[in-house]
């Protein structure tokens, strides 16, 4: 039994002499790597970082190397799963949206037109066919593909422009001014048109040589097959708030709504006021240095709203209430414009409406 005790105090002065030693060993050690730290840390403040891109790089490299390794593991690790990801086909089938049929497809969506796009004229087609199936008018077609009596041929490979209109190759001295006046619409809707591109968006500088759609335009010394009315506005004046609306500026319209312009724009170069088509709300009134200008919006509490832009003179506040007819502000031709001109749209319930469809 004493034997057991004198074994048992020399394991417990071993034990406690190991710990001691221990604890001084890493006491230096510790003393040691602080020494290097400090002067591996004032060698990279000397060299200014460069050797942080090199620790970076190695670092990446040697987690992407980690990765590499674990990742068929843990692919291993799902359940039902026993998957190599670098067995994978790089050529994965596309699953379709729909669950009616059991083949696999693709599901192509319709998207809006951007450019010029070619068709090719099939069994049955003609010239008036071929424009309702793309939304434009007969004559669009005739110009873009210089037709002469519709004459057309199955194979044949035609231009359909995005929008009806006419498109125009820039030379040199061509401005969006002088491209409307030779096809008798107006600068704004080459503006307004979201795929033409100008080499300064202030000044909507044309580059030579580049292809500008030109909506409602005219082919020059052609006869027009399809009227174009020019339509003039009724004298708005002032009227009692009836629920209606009614005109907001006297001038003639120089661009219809359309997908890519949500308005009507009406031009008057005499600037003259501008109306609330309804009685309502003002919920803004300012300026941009872009898109509508100066503009005001009327909120008119039935779910409809109106906006008017382009001012040059405002003449109402935020929460002021006005009446139908009331003058908001000045025609202008502030904002992404070309010209004196209003932009006025109509939404109901956030959807934005012709304005034809409501104007009285």
């Amino acid at each position: 039994m004493e034997e057991l005790i004198v074994v048992y105090e020399d394991v417990k002065i071993f034990i406690k002499e190991l710990g001691f030693y221990l604890k001084k060993k890493f006491h230096f050690s510790f003393l040691a790597f602080t020494e290097n730290k400090n002067v591996f840390v004032s060698s990279l403040y000397k060299q200014r970082g460069k050797l942080s891109r090199k620790l970076v790089h190695t670092g990446m490299a040697g987690l992407a190397g980690v990765g590499m390794i674990i990742a068929p593991v843990i692919a291993q690790e799902f359940p039902g799963r026993s998957v190599n990801p670098w067995e994978v086909d790089s050529n994965p089938a596309v699953l379709s949206a729909t669950t009616e049929s059991d083949g696999i497809e693709t599901l192509i969506s319709e998207k809006v037109r951007d450019g010029i796009k070619e068709y090719k004229v099939e069994e049955g087609d003609t010239v008036a066919s071929i424009a309702q199936k793309f939304g434009i008018d007969e004559d669009t077609i005739r110009w873009q593909n210089d037709l002469t009596k519709d004459k057309i041929k199955v194979g044949q490979t035609l231009q359909i422009l995005p929008v009806k209109g006419i498109a125009h190759k820039v030379v040199k001295g061509d401005t969006v001014y002088s491209i409307a006046k030779r096809y008798d619409t107006e600068a704004q809707g080459m503006v307004d048109f979201p795929f033409n591109t100008f080499s300064n968006d202030e000044t909507f500088e044309l580059a030579i040589g580049q292809i500008i759609i030109v909506p409602d335009g005219i082919k020059p010394a052609e006869t027009i097959t399809s009227p174009r009315i020019r339509q003039i506005t009724p004298d708005a004046g002032y009227v009692v708030a009836s629920g209606n609306f009614v005109w907001p500026a006297s001038g003639s319209i120089s661009q219809n709504f359309a997908w890519y312009h949500p308005g009507l724009d009406i031009a008057n170069k005499g600037g003259p006021n501008v109306l609330a088509a309804d009685a309502g709300i003002v919920t803004y009134a300012g300026c941009l240095n872009w898109g509508y200008g100066c503009h005001v919006r009327i909120d008119h509490g039935n779910g409809y709203s109106t906006l008017y832009g382009h001012l040059s003179q405002i003449y109402v506040n935020v929460g002021q209430r006005v009446d139908r007819g009331n003058s908001i502000g000045k025609m202008g031709s502030t904002g992404r414009s070309t010209g004196t001109h209003l932009h006025f749209e109509v939404a109901k319930n956030g959807v934005k409406l012709s304005p034809l469809t409501v104007l009285k």
